[in-house]
């Protein structure tokens, strides 16, 4: 007893059942039923019919899966240096007590204050040297060429 498969379905043809069909080109297609023949001819997708084995597939639809549990791998964690900080430079700072820290957080801010402050200190002497100089010496005025009207062109109107 052979067993055909059906072109568009995907499943099995029984002998007695179904029908053949052979296109102009030659190629033989055997169907299980007219629907499958009918959408066959109609030009639609099988991976696209709920019902065909195709479309079951593709979807993963009905495999029977080992219910295998995924093992993650778990991260494993390592120490390494920075660039700019030794290791030890970075262990040390950890094992200091909050108090130090913060002193000498606050310290840095200060530094970075006073710095700010003499910069801005000294750009406003710059600005004033500036300003100085500038009404020292008043600006002479340059006379600019005036433009003589240009003489009509085209005649009487």
């Amino acid at each position: 007893m052979k067993l055909e498969l059906c072109s568009f379905s995907g499943y099995k043809i029984y002998p007695g059942h179904g029908k053949r069909y052979a296109r102009i080109d030659g190629k033989v297609f055997n169907f299980l039923s007219a629907k499958c023949e009918a959408s066959f001819k109609m030009r639609r997708n099988p991976r696209r019919i709920n019902w065909t084995v195709l479309y079951r597939r593709k979807h993963k639809k009905g495999t029977q899966e080992e219910v295998t549990k995924k093992r993650t791998r778990r991260t494993a964690k390592h120490q390494r240096a920075i660039t700019g900080a030794s290791m030890s430079e970075i262990l040390a700072k950890r094992n200091q007590k909050p108090e130090v820290r913060k002193a000498q957080r606050e310290q840095a801010i200060r530094a970075a204050k006073e710095k700010n402050r003499a910069k801005q200190a000294a750009k406003k002497a710059s600005q004033q040297a500036a300003k100085a100089q500038a009404k020292s010496a008043p600006k002479q005025k340059i006379n600019k060429p005036l433009k003589t009207a240009a003489p009509r062109v085209g005649g009487k109107r």
